[in-house]
């Protein structure tokens, strides 16, 4: 028939969420002419996917169980869950090719969409380079339960997440609160936890419970109230965007005033019209460098009472999700914005932390606050810098004792500095005998500043002083490497790293251990073991 199957093909088709009248004419299409009908299902119920397109097979179509060998249970399989499903699915594929290579076409139905979070895939990874093979889209659960809900998911910029109820918790948690609009899926046995996780991202009295969207039997309950006891797999809940009236006036405040009154002054809704009626603090907050048990405890005092947490997401990702936290990620290079934006709520009666990898006031969060702060709009706004430990202290204790006497950090990157500024500095300190951390060492956009500034050392001091590398301090991987200036391979360095170089009498036990005398008199053995 015109707009059917073809012999030989293999066709994923989308049957949509639960009503059949959902269905394209497409997939409709498809299904009526296929000789081969297949579809997965679990052992102890029938197939969804076959119920919605029941009305569209044909008496004489050949029609294809896909039984799953588990589902949430427990399994004996050596590769686990996940090793029995691979087998499973290689298993499918199987059988399928066989239909195929007689010529027969093979449309394999998928509730939903084949490829949002469809057993289709798997089938469709090991036969697509074998035959000819199309997807059919369908109207997938997600739009079926927004529509249910009746709310919007998201406008303008705002970043729709779609996430997995079998996430951990504090995961579930942390990303629920990061984005503007959000759907979980995969709820049943979940939904206990995920109403967790709503509750401490502070999303649960917005979330809407959807089930079975579209088919009969739809429920749609603010996801507060749902019996965790009642809650099938085939259900989702949703949490919308801001709402339409409250986005636009929020819109219109941060852009300038809607419309002037006759006398030509602002209209309510202009920004200068918001008053204030307390100026919350601005705490800046080192979280070390990198393991919890860094962070120091009047920096989890501070993250524990704000309401409000701002910085580089891969910090604020640090922090724990709790109830009435909101979190303000972004990306890196933009550090004065970051801080302007901690101000302004600092001034709209918020209380803020800014949170800096390591210590804040070293090539951290801290200066960049007082910079911004130095805008007469904010000079109400208190500024709370919480010291933590920083990458130089983490690294010099991993070696031993590197920075026992004098020293000075110095940050590689010429972002925002001259490299003729950098380099003068790198080598008067080297010149001045002092031990010298170099932060932010090498990056995938300064790939040559490393070898160049090693160069610049030793033309000072030689190829043989004592220089240290350390990796990930504090974290799974963590590398100590031993070795001088001239030995170094750059190409070894990246953003991860802390390179240490040594003073004169910084010396190497024979453990390997490194250390700087604090005394510049000489000291009972006065050759420093060689490396």
């Amino acid at each position: 028939m015109s707009g059917g199957a073809l012999p030989g093909h293999l066709y994923g088709v989308g049957v949509g969420p639960g009503d059949p009248d959902l269905m394209t004419l497409r997939a409709a299409a498809l299904v009526s002419s296929a000789d081969v009908v297949a579809y997965h299902r679990a052992a102890h119920r029938d197939s969804t996917a076959r119920a919605i397109a029941s009305g569209q097979l044909r008496d004489d179509v050949l029609e294809e169980e896909l039984v799953y060998p588990v589902t949430t249970g427990t399994t004996d399989h050596d590769g686990g869950y996940y090793g029995a499903l691979a087998e499973f699915y290689l298993e499918c594929a199987h059988r399928l090719r066989g239909h195929l290579a007689a010529g027969r076409s093979v449309v394999v139905l998928a509730e939903g969409d084949p490829l949002f979070y469809g057993s289709f895939m798997y089938v469709h990874d090991v036969l697509r380079e074998e035959f000819p093979t199309e997807v059919v889209p369908g109207v997938t659960s997600v739009s079926a339960a927004s529509a249910a809900a009746g709310t919007g998911l998201s406008r303008h910029e705002d970043t729709l997440t779609v996430l997995p109820g079998t996430l951990p918790v504090p995961e579930l948690a942390r990303r629920l609160a990061d984005t503007d609009a959000a759907v979980v899926m995969k709820l049943g046995r979940t939904f206990a936890a995920v109403r967790e996780a709503l509750r401490q991202a502070g999303r649960l009295e917005e979330a809407v419970y959807v089930e079975r969207a579209s088919a009969p039997g739809q429920r749609v309950l603010p996801a507060a109230e749902v019996d965790p006891g009642t809650v099938p797999y085939m259900s989702l809940v949703v949490v919308p965007g801001a709402d339409l009236r409250a986005d636009a006036a929020g819109r219109a405040a941060a852009d300038g005033p809607l419309s002037t009154a006759p006398d030509g002054s602002p209209s309510a809704g202009c920004a200068s019209s918001v008053q204030v009626s307390a100026t919350g603090t601005v705490h800046v907050v080192g979280l070390g460098p990198g393991p919890q048990r860094w962070v120091t405890p009047e920096a989890g005092e501070v993250l524990a009472a704000v309401a409000h947490v701002v910085g580089y997401a891969p910090y604020v990702a640090r922090v724990p999700q709790r109830a009435g936290l909101t979190r303000h990620a972004s990306g890196n290079t933009v550090e004065v914005e970051r801080a302007r934006e901690a101000l302004e709520l600092a001034l709209a009666g918020e209380q803020v932390a800014v949170v800096s990898g390591g210590d804040a006031g070293v090539f951290g969060m801290a200066a960049a606050v007082f910079e911004a702060a130095e805008d007469p709009r904010y000079g109400s706004v208190p500024v709370h810098v919480v010291p933590g430990v920083t990458a130089a202290h983490a690294a010099a204790a991993l070696a031993g004792a590197l920075l026992g006497a004098d020293h000075a950090l110095i940050s590689l990157s010429d972002r925002l500095k001259p490299w003729e500024v950098l380099l003068e500095r790198l080598t008067a300190a080297v010149r001045a005998d002092l031990v010298v951390a170099l932060y932010n060492p090498r990056s995938r956009s300064r790939p040559g500043q490393l070898a160049a500034a090693l160069e610049a050392v030793r033309e000072v001091v030689g190829p043989d002083r004592v220089l240290v590398v350390a990796r990930d301090v504090g974290r799974a991987g963590e590398q100590l490497r031993v070795t001088t200036v001239g030995a170094l391979d750059p190409e070894t360095v990246d953003m991860r790293c802390l390179v240490v170089i040594g003073a004169s009498r910084t010396r190497v036990t024979p453990a390997g251990r490194v250390w700087t005398p604090r005394s510049v008199r000489p000291l009972p053995s006065t050759s420093p073991s060689s490396i």
